[in-house]
């Protein structure tokens, strides 16, 4: 998991304000299938938007779980959705460059 700055935050919520949920994570839980297709959002787009279907106590635990096993950052949560960032391993291919300062 990897940390990011106030200012980086900021930056990725401004960015993820357009996106919808790519992945949706059901009564079931976290399986092997949705950290699967997590992972191969992250890989395509670095920054996702994630909707949790649990119950208020459980939204907060599953996101820290799922960007544990994704090796992402939770840039933001709010409700049931959470924003998952995660640069691209190739610097030549990454999409989100933060802005310097």
């Amino acid at each position: 998991m990897m940390d990011l700055t106030s200012s980086q935050r900021r930056h990725l919520r401004g960015l993820a304000h357009a996106l919808s949920p790519v992945v949706i994570v059901g009564s079931a839980g976290l399986s092997e299938g949705v950290v699967r297709e997590v992972h191969g959002a992250l890989d395509a787009h670095e920054l996702i938007k994630v909707k949790l279907d649990a119950d208020r106590d459980e939204r907060g635990a599953l996101a820290v779980e799922l960007s544990k096993a994704c090796r992402a950052a939770v840039a933001q949560q709010i409700g049931h959705v959470v924003v998952l960032y995660r640069p691209n391993k190739d610097a030549k291919k990454r999409k989100i460059v933060f802005p310097s300062g």
